[in-house]
């Protein structure tokens, strides 16, 4: 059984950071720490950029 890269029900706002944790196997909140501060020290615009266009991008779950 292969994993798909997908959101999770586990959103805050949109799932992307909970279904790529799922995906990579790590603790969703070690990714939205990870998430927020690659987004603070970039300067926040290509962070949030980012995380609009994964929400477009990655299907949800079939129950979301």
């Amino acid at each position: 059984m292969s994993k798909r890269l997908q959101r999770s029900k586990d959103a805050m706002i949109a799932g992307v950071c909970a279904g790529i944790a799922d995906f990579i196997g790590w603790d969703v909140t070690t990714v939205r720490i990870l998430y927020a501060l690659l987004s603070i020290l970039s300067a926040a615009f290509p962070g949030v950029l980012v995380y609009f266009i994964l929400w477009a991008l990655m299907p949800g779950t079939d129950n979301f």
